[in-house]
């Protein structure tokens, strides 16, 4: 799903089942000996997605680490994001000369918990979310403020808060993010598509062409 709401220039790669440890590198393997076998998998197959999408870009396997809010580190010349939820890993990447930064999410197409939702939008954003068949729009508003955050962190640095970022969604499998704090830029467009039992939210910005 989500290289359909993806520029054709990002490289992604998509897994549906969890990979063996053994695929990953020692330095990788050191970063989760003690975290448990869920986070383990996560992990795993994560890297094994951004190694199949790195090879797509004619960039060679390497250790992928994580910094220290958990962010992968990507080699040289790139940018990207990873996402993993309940039977879906994903990896998106693109060469740094065509893109600023990337942030992707993917999320089960179902309901937030009780009380999850006052506290992760504003109040215009329960407002005026979009109409979407089958589409819980709670679940969607949290996927596009964590591929912002995603797409946020490599830019600055800093941390970026759920009140920090205002949502529009919109019908057409686009949203909007107005950036309520200072930075580098005001805000991302992105795109979503929820099916499969899915929801995928991704942000790829493109580097602004030098005059």
């Amino acid at each position: 799903m989500i290289e359909e709401i993806l520029p054709a220039e990002v490289a992604s790669a998509v897994s549906r089942l969890d990979a063996p440890e053994a695929a990953l590198f020692p330095t990788e393997r050191a970063l989760i000996s003690s975290a448990a076998p869920r986070r383990r998998a996560e992990f795993t197959t994560a890297r094994v997605c951004a190694r199949q999408a790195l090879a797509r870009l004619g960039i060679a396997a390497a250790p992928i680490l994580s910094g220290a809010r958990r962010e992968p580190i990507w080699p040289d010349g790139v940018v990207g994001s990873i996402t993993h939820c309940a039977g879906y890993r994903a990896a998106a990447i693109g060469r740094s000369t065509w893109f600023t930064t990337i942030g992707i999410d993917a999320e089960p197409n179902e309901p937030l918990p009780d009380g999850l939702l006052e506290h992760i939008s504003l109040p215009q954003e329960r407002r005026r979310r979009a109409h979407a068949d089958g589409t819980h729009l709670d679940r969607l508003l949290f996927s596009a403020k964590e591929s912002v955050y995603k797409a946020w962190f490599p830019l600055t640095r800093r941390w970026l808060g759920f009140e920090q970022a205002a949502i529009t969604l919109e019908p057409d499998g686009t949203f909007d993010a107005e950036l309520l704090v200072a930075g580098p830029v005001s805000g991302f467009h992105g795109r979503w598509l929820a099916r499969d039992e899915l929801i995928v939210t991704a942000i790829a910005t493109p580097r602004p062409e030098t005059p």
